[in-house]
């Protein structure tokens, strides 16, 4: 039982590392846009959270509803007005663009909060739990794992049955001909990105309800959201929830051997996709 118990802790904080993935798939499947400012982006929508947690008094579920537009309006104006400018033929330009906004935020943070860590206190619900059987697992991570299943099916809904998937497909298979076909490539990518940043805030919620964050945490979020992505192959939506799975189970069954393998269990597993299937698991474009 206690392998079980194990094995339905990693399905569910793979659910967690594929919200912090999905985003990044979503963007790079349509614009093959890697931001490395993505993991800063989640705690800077987790802070945000806080403040409207904090000075408001708001229910961190309410707080998360209020912070996504604004979240939507940042990514949509950080892409109109400025990675747009970097897409092209050369991958290098979006790179040094995002890892220089990778830094700005990170301090940003530490000058406005310090380095102390933070937590989003969600009451009751940090420790209720549900009984499987012999098993039992705690009601947040279930409630990770389902909103990202619901995340993911909802964009898969976007993508393959609203005429805004149509021109996210058409702008990711070719720019030049969906332009002459009257679609603005801009705006799509746009559009896009504050998606990705409403989906950051879902990712946020709960990384601030179940652990602890401060300014610098970014990076590490955004390894597990790449990891995530790779194996479970670029471009696939399902595919990352997959790879979620996968890194979570891997981390939570090293830390079953020894704690102190946990994160390089993950990593593991990671190299071994990586070693067999190069192109992660599920490779699919969006389109």
């Amino acid at each position: 039982m206690s392998w079980l118990d194990t094995l339905l802790q990693g399905v569910l904080l793979g659910g967690l590392y594929a919200l912090f993935a999905a985003g990044l798939s979503l963007v790079f499947g349509i614009m093959r846009l890697v931001n490395l400012a993505h993991g800063d982006l989640i705690v800077l929508a987790a802070f945000l959270i806080l403040v409207l947690v904090s000075f408001l008094g708001l229910n961190p579920f309410l707080a998360a509803l209020i912070a996504a537009p604004l979240m939507f309006a940042a990514g949509w104006s950080l892409q109109y007005h400025l990675l747009n400018r970097t897409l092209g033929k050369d991958i290098l330009p979006p790179l040094l663009v995002t890892f220089g906004l990778s830094i700005v935020i990170q301090n940003g943070l530490l000058e406005g909060f310090t380095a102390d860590s933070r937590r989003i206190s969600a009451g009751a619900l940090e420790t209720a739990s549900v009984q499987f059987g012999g098993i039992s697992a705690g009601l947040m991570p279930l409630l990770t794992f389902a909103s990202a299943v619901l995340v993911i099916v909802a964009l898969n809904q976007l993508i393959y049955r609203t005429e805004l998937g149509r021109a996210f497909r058409a702008t990711s298979d070719d720019v030049v001909t969906a332009s002459l076909m009257g679609i603005r490539p801009n705006s799509i990518f746009a559009i896009a990105t504050g998606l990705a940043m409403m989906i950051v805030t879902v990712a946020a919620l709960y990384l601030g309800m179940r652990a602890n964050f401060d300014p610098t945490a970014g990076p590490a979020r955004l390894i597990y959201a790449f990891e995530a992505v790779i194996i479970g192959g670029l471009g696939s939506l399902w595919g990352t929830l997959a790879g979620g799975v996968i890194l979570g189970i891997a981390q939570t069954m090293g830390a079953a051997i020894n704690p102190e393998w946990q994160i390089l269990a993950g990593h593991i597993a990671f190299l071994i996709v990586l070693l067999f299937r190069p192109r992660g698991l599920f490779p699919r474009a969006v389109d």
